[in-house]
């Protein structure tokens, strides 16, 4: 099984910004939690981050016919992106969305996820572990 999966805005501060939220743990730290639990669930994932909303659409539409699943954590484009949604609806494989935070505990803009529409499900509120929720939740779809 090949899965994508693709950070937003700021998810490379993990570690530096807003600590009482996401935690202390580093982006290097959840880059090297993803690939560890990719190891032990067979999975060939790659990672991808990116600041910019043009960048994660183009890595969207290029994952296309390459991968069996993506995992996305938008960051802030999850409330407002509907470019984004439109890619995640493009490409049909399964997608599960990720937050860090729990949404529905954060300001009130925060409690809606535009694209969860392009999405099978969200994980969120479990810190760094969310990944490897999305990463069971990808295994378990496969193999309904």
């Amino acid at each position: 099984m090949k899965v994508l999966v693709i950070n937003g805005p700021n998810i490379n501060m993990l570690g530096v910004r807003e600590r009482n939220i996401y935690g202390d743990e580093s982006y290097e730290a959840l880059i090297f939690k993803i690939k560890e639990w990719s190891k032990i669930l067979n999975i060939h994932t790659e990672i991808f981050h990116s600041n910019s909303e043009g960048c994660i659409i183009d890595k969207i539409q290029e994952s296309y016919g390459i991968y069996d699943g993506m995992i996305i954590n938008p960051g802030a484009y999850t409330h407002y992106s509907i470019a984004i949604l439109d890619a995640l609806k493009s490409i049909e494989i399964p997608i599960v969305e990720v937050h860090i935070s729990n949404i529905h505990k954060r300001e009130e803009f925060r409690k809606k996820s535009v694209t969860a529409e392009g999405a099978m499900g969200i994980i969120s509120g479990f810190g760094q572990y969310s990944y490897k929720l999305a990463l069971e939740a990808l295994i378990n779809f496969k193999n309904i």
